[in-house]
């Protein structure tokens, strides 16, 4: 426990000055985290190449029919960005 000393009108003013600075922080902190998260980064050339839906390589047959084939798309992937 801290003592507190001095007139009913410091004690007041003392404590509203700590509500209006915890007020603050936390009005802050929620903008500092709606920023944070519209901030986008930019996706790699993969996750580019794979959101395109033309470069899409399905399974024709067996069980994984109408998957998506990452393997062959990857070498596929691998050689358009040969030089």
């Amino acid at each position: 426990m801290v003592k507190i000393e001095g007139t009913l009108d410091e004690i007041r003013e003392l404590i509203g000055d700590a509500r209006r600075t915890v007020r603050d922080v936390k009005s802050t902190t929620k903008k500092v985290v709606k920023a944070a998260k519209t901030t986008k980064r930019k996706l790699s050339d993969w996750q580019r190449y794979i959101k395109n839906k033309s470069n899409h390589i399905k399974f024709k047959r067996g069980d994984k029919k109408g998957r998506l084939d990452l393997k062959a798309m990857s070498r596929a992937f691998k050689r358009s960005r040969k030089k």
